[in-house]
């Protein structure tokens, strides 16, 4: 194992807000970390069909991405009181690639009343790809945003705690991390 952390936006929207939390997240993620950031904007992924999809070359790219994490770290919106359908196409196009990783998730919504949306994602990975969940996710809404982007010091306390508990969770767990 790489003791690799692995951010992922999951967004395709350019004034993305999880984007700015999954930066923040990145960001306050310590220098010396194995980390990586993952933007689906720049990856042009096809939608998954079950046959031809998975021998898109930017499948295999991003499949080897998470593959080689330990800690995946996951931004989205909430639409629908759901995950974005982008990063459901990506757990369907790189599937066994989540196996056995530590996830955490980090939403932003537009209101208070999808809380609970990251659930579905989150008993998806688990009882599919026996993924650990990280029982401290962030959730935030509009009113943590400002023109400039995240403004809510609270919200960036909570990713702060997010990834040290993704860090401590790979000390914990991963008998050869160099965390």
């Amino acid at each position: 194992m790489s003791n690799k952390i692995l951010v992922i936006s999951a967004s395709l929207n350019p004034a993305s807000r999880s984007r700015m939390m999954a930066s923040e997240v990145f960001q306050q993620l310590p220098d010396n970390a194995d980390k990586e950031f993952l933007d689906l904007r720049d990856y042009d992924l096809p939608i998954c069909d079950a046959g031809a999809c998975y021998s898109h070359p930017l499948v295999a790219k991003v499949q080897a991405k998470v593959k080689e994490a330990d800690c995946i770290l996951v931004a989205f919106p909430v639409y629908n009181y759901s995950c974005s359908a982008a990063l459901k196409n990506l757990i369907e196009l790189t599937g066994k690639a989540w196996e056995g990783k530590i996830v955490g998730f980090v939403c932003a919504a537009g209101g208070h009343s999808s809380y609970m949306s990251v659930m579905g994602i989150a008993n998806s990975l688990m009882l599919d790809f026996r993924c650990l969940v990280i029982p401290r996710f962030v959730y935030s809404e509009g009113s943590s945003f400002s023109a400039e982007g995240l403004s809510s010091e609270k919200v960036k306390e909570r990713l702060k705690e997010l990834g040290e508990t993704g860090l401590q969770m790979m000390k914990a767990l991963l008998p050869t991390a160099v965390v």
